[in-house]
């Protein structure tokens, strides 16, 4: 009797979990994380000492380890763009075309606020918190599209689409779409 007291407990304190997280992404370990450790940047020798930056207490550092602005230079980027503010000069033209008819200059408060009420609508239930699941396709699922009416919608049009077999077919077999099929898959080649 304990037990099924105890389980009831549990159950229901796990109902009453307002985190709007959808996703488990936690490894469950309280242990370090092997990511979190970036070395520095080698020491090196300016060619003018005259040149260098006064120091800042508390700001960056010639060493200082910049993980996203090196991944921007490795794909071929400009890391600078990292730290530019405002509209870039090749996207004033759109940005001026999706705002002519008005916009809205606090959308993204709107959006986040609107989004936490969702997830918090959506959350998880009480069996998904204790077995730790992820409820993040089940929440957003009538918001996606289906990329298979969309293809139909498109084929009319005579534009280029990505190959896809028929609709409920799976390897010969008719099979159920599944939340995946529904993801839109574009390619250039």
């Amino acid at each position: 009797m304990r037990a099924i007291a105890l389980t009831m407990t549990m159950l229901l304190l796990a109902a009453c979990s307002s985190d709007p997280r959808l996703m488990n992404t936690s490894a469950g370990g309280s242990g370090p994380d092997e990511f979190s450790i970036l070395p520095t940047k080698p020491l090196q020798m300016p060619a003018d000492l005259n040149v260098l930056p006064p120091p800042t207490p508390g700001g960056g550092n010639i060493t200082d380890p910049t993980p996203h602005a090196d991944a921007v230079l490795a794909l071929g980027g400009n890391p600078a763009q990292l730290s530019a503010q405002g509209i870039g000069a090749a996207d004033v033209g759109l940005v001026n075309h999706a705002s002519r008819l008005g916009r809205d200059p606090a959308i993204r408060q709107t959006l986040a606020e609107e989004d936490l009420a969702w997830r918090s609508r959506h959350s998880r239930r009480a069996l998904e918190v204790l077995a730790r699941t992820n409820v993040y396709y089940r929440a957003y699922d009538p918001m996606t599209l289906d990329s298979w009416a969309e293809l139909e919608r498109w084929r009319p049009t005579g534009a280029q689409l990505p190959a896809a077999p028929p609709r409920g077919m799976s390897g010969g077999k008719p099979a159920r779409p599944s939340l995946f099929d529904r993801v839109p898959t574009l390619r250039d080649d």
